[in-house]
């Protein structure tokens, strides 16, 4: 390895375990401050420690609960996602176990919720802890938690990661019916049920956002350009925005002349780049964008599916071996 390749990488490591950091700090202030102070159960682990604080008269504490249960779904993990993951999972909940420790009795030593809307709140605690969650994600890092879960199925499928913690969750989410209660049947539901449904608001908002911040990430833009420039604007695309750039015969059936087109992926967030270097060379170019639902190869993302094997196939199926 040279020392600038080692250099690199050692800087990308650094910026992803800075945004890890960051990403756990938004996650823990939402739950801590919006979420936890109105005893509203969400889903994953903090979760599962939500309600054995609740469970335990708040002697038990969320960071405490969550940190144990962490380690031992990644005992279980380890084989599925790997060393790297497994590494920044217990660096992250390490992070989450105390910064959520640290907050935790500061918020609750209010005496009263920083919002007093329980509706505004928990909305503003679940869009703070999924920016949160997909901030880390995708810096390849993790919370710990169901984002665990989610990343064994990840690693083995395209289901979205938000509909994979969703699904867990919910079964989290709707224990807090079974929390300790003065009175009696119907006036637990009442007063419980709600809150079973703020539970389960929180959990959609986290998993929307998660999805959101690592769909925005990874959103794909084609274009399709025709330009008399097409060469020109080809090796600038190669040069400048390092994308691969397709060569298409065409024929316009208005002039009856030979076309050249130009067919480009790239991600979203290179989209105005792509514009400006054609419009510097021929701001005359007749251009389509669209927006293309997923983009996998080289540059782009990774196709996660197993193939399964059949039972005395020795080769592809329709080979002549």
């Amino acid at each position: 390895m040279s020392p600038k390749h080692k250099y690199d990488s050692l800087f990308h490591d650094a910026k992803d375990y800075v945004f890890i950091v960051l990403g756990i700090a938004l996650y823990a202030l939402g739950f801590c401050a919006f979420i936890l102070p109105h005893e509203v159960v969400m889903g994953g682990l903090t979760g599962v420690g939500t309600l054995v604080f609740y469970a335990t008269n708040q002697v038990v504490p969320v960071a405490v609960t969550g940190y144990v249960c962490n380690l031992t779904l990644l005992a279980i993990a380890f084989k599925i996602v790997g060393m790297a993951f497994v590494k920044r999972t217990i660096f992250g909940a390490t992070v989450v176990a105390i910064m959520i420790g640290w907050m935790q009795p500061f918020f609750l030593g209010l005496g009263h919720p920083l919002m007093p809307d329980i509706t505004m709140s928990v909305v503003l605690g679940g869009f703070l802890c999924g920016v949160g969650i997909g901030t880390i994600f995708i810096h390849n890092g993790s919370s710990g938690g169901t984002d665990i879960v989610a990343a064994m199925v990840s690693k083995l499928s395209n289901v979205s990661i938000g509909r994979t913690m969703i699904f867990t969750d919910m079964t989290i989410v709707s224990c807090a019916i079974f929390l300790p209660f003065d009175g009696t049947f119907e006036q637990r539901i009442e007063v419980r049920l709600p809150l079973i449904v703020y539970g389960l608001l929180v959990t959609y908002i986290i998993s929307f956002m998660t999805d959101m911040i690592i769909n925005t990430n990874r959103q794909a833009t084609q274009f399709i350009i025709f330009s008399q420039h097409w060469q020109k604007i080809a090796d600038a695309i190669n040069a400048d925005a390092h994308r691969g750039v397709t060569v298409l015969d065409g024929r316009g059936w208005y002039s009856k002349q030979e076309v050249k087109m130009l067919m480009v992926w790239c991600r979203k967030i290179e989209s105005v780049t792509m514009f400006r270097i054609i419009k510097s060379i021929d701001p005359d170019a007749f251009i389509a964008q669209s927006k293309a639902n997923g983009v996998y190869g080289k540059g782009f993302d990774t196709m996660k599916i197993r193939i399964k094997k059949r039972k005395g196939a020795g080769s592809l199926p329709g080979s002549d071996k």
